[in-house]
């Protein structure tokens, strides 16, 4: 069932600039005026939807719910696959500890590899939607394209798997204004992260440890990749090396893995 849609107060600003601007357009003198706010007000949505973690465009989970944080809990998010030779050995991983994660899995990729997925739900983890493309110019498009997109995800995964997801991740974090509006009609919310390691590009398996467990809490929501993963010195994907390190750490902290799904619960 679609959700509510609630425009935040940056939205509202945006609709009020707009129509006051058009009504200016019967008074010139106030032209300068109306398209100097107008400019400050695109660059405003601009910046708010390159900062991943922002909330000026709407929901936004960078953290997990305060009783989920209080139970030690933590989410270990991984996002691009199922990738074939990487997440099954990420599975292993997370059997060995007893942890459990959330796939942002691209839709295309569901498709190519459904036993895969399915395997990633048995094994009692979640997959939540990461776009049907994973194109890079997503957050480019306008909300019919990204309806498009989104509910393609959707699908894919919900016809391989039996279930839809519950949350999004944007390609790269990228957004715009149109998104919220989709998520709610589709009843999805959007999820960031806490912290980041850049681990597509950053081949140093131990420098991406640091990053993720600087300051790691209850609550923290953390991000990997098991598809585009980069790849070590000696060519093994970046996540294979950080995973027992993390997991590790978890445990003597006496946080637990879980995935967003059990966070709400």
């Amino acid at each position: 069932m679609p959700r509510r849609y609630r425009p935040t107060p940056l939205i509202g600003l945006s609709v009020a600039l707009h129509g006051a601007a058009a009504g200016s357009l019967l008074h010139p003198d106030a032209w300068p005026w109306a398209a100097g706010a107008l400019a400050a007000n695109h660059a405003l949505l601009t910046a708010a939807g390159l900062l991943p973690r922002c909330r000026l465009l709407g929901p936004n989970w960078t953290r997990l719910p305060t009783a989920a944080a209080a139970r030690g809990e933590i989410a270990l998010t991984i996002d691009d696959g199922p990738d074939p030779y990487v997440t099954p050995r990420v599975l292993d991983l997370l059997d060995h500890h007893g942890a459990r994660a959330s796939f942002f899995v691209i839709g295309r990729h569901v498709g190519q590899h459904p036993v895969l997925a399915r395997e990633i739900v048995a094994r009692g983890h979640t997959l939540e939607n990461h776009s049907e493309q994973h194109l890079k110019s997503f957050s480019l498009h306008g909300p019919r394209w990204c309806e498009r997109e989104i509910r393609a995800a959707q699908q894919t995964i919900a016809d391989c798997c039996g279930a839809a997801p519950r949350f999004f991740r944007a390609p790269a974090g990228l957004r715009n204004p149109f998104l919220e509006p989709v998520l709610a009609r589709l009843d999805l919310q959007l999820a960031a992260w806490t912290r980041r390691a850049y681990d597509t590009r950053n081949d140093d398996a131990e420098k991406v440890g640091d990053r993720l467990l600087g300051g790691l809490a209850g609550g923290d929501i953390l991000l990997l990749h098991d598809g585009n993963a980069a790849r070590g010195r000696h060519g093994t994907p970046v996540i294979l090396d950080v995973l027992p390190r993390l997991l590790a750490a978890c445990e003597t902290a006496g946080l637990r893995p879980v995935t967003l799904r059990a966070a709400i619960r």
